[in-house]
């Protein structure tokens, strides 16, 4: 068990003048997720919330000063844990449900996982040890007492609707493979996408339930036509169109029937 306490939680650094991104350094890589505030005219948008180990609301406080739309990538423990925090939900209405009830693992240690759970994501290239955080948030902190809150979804989005912050437009586009309601927020003006899991430049999971490899194709496919300047995703460093299209052919190389 962890004994270090750490002195803050969360980490932020700013990415322009609209953007910051957030995350949590004390979480293993595996569940280490991106958190992307974007600053609006009239609302802001908060792109997944991390674990909920600490209060993200509480950390970012200064980032909160207008209302905010807090959007869900996907329902996994790792881009949902704050999202109780915040009053207007966003979530693909094929998670809905799993975003007001979270009914999927959660555990910050991996005893509670299976054997082959963990033999995949050690397959898939992370690291995996008894721990899933590296120190505690605070001094008696119950790391068996962990659990995934719920929320409330109010904006029920579907492919093709809109996020409208005043002065920029996110399109919403389904993105299933890593999970069946994954989204992607892509604004066309800037060429600019929130990706979530859909893509990152990390081990992608798509032998985990809730994946499904043909979906995964179809979505990897659309990504690799899509005009980017720059992908923001749920996990490792951001990227351009140029590792757009690498990332998104390996895995159709790999994948892909022969």
């Amino acid at each position: 068990m962890p004994v270090q306490i750490a002195e803050r939680w969360f980490e932020m650094r700013r990415i322009d003048d609209a953007i910051t991104l957030l995350w949590e350094p004390h979480v293993v890589p595996l569940l280490r997720c991106n958190i992307w505030h974007v600053r609006g005219r009239d609302r802001d948008l908060l792109v997944d919330t991390g674990l909920g180990v600490a209060s993200l609301r509480e950390a970012a406080r200064a980032l909160f000063d207008k209302p905010v739309i807090a959007a869900a990538t996907h329902t996994h423990l790792d881009h949902v844990g704050g999202h109780h925090e915040f009053d207007c939900c966003l979530v693909h209405r094929l998670e809905a449900d799993s975003l007001r009830d979270p009914n999927g693992w959660a555990a910050l240690h991996t005893r509670d996982f299976s054997a082959d759970d963990v033999r995949k994501f050690r397959d898939a290239g992370y690291e995996v040890g008894e721990e899933l955080i590296t120190a505690l948030p605070h001094a008696g902190y119950d790391l068996d007492g962990y659990s995934v809150r719920p929320a409330k979804p109010v904006i029920v989005v579907e492919e093709g609707d809109s996020v409208d912050l005043g002065d920029r437009r996110f399109e919403i586009l389904h993105l299933p493979g890593h999970s069946p309601g994954g989204i992607g927020l892509w604004e066309a003006s800037s060429g600019t996408l929130f990706s979530g899991d859909a893509i990152y430049d990390g081990p992608l999971l798509d032998d985990i339930p809730g994946a499904d490899v043909d979906d995964y194709l179809r979505t990897m496919e659309r990504l690799r036509r899509l005009p980017v300047t720059v992908v923001h995703a749920g996990h490792d460093p951001s990227f351009g169109r140029d590792r757009l299209v690498e990332l998104t052919t390996a895995y159709l190389d790999r994948k892909r029937p022969a």
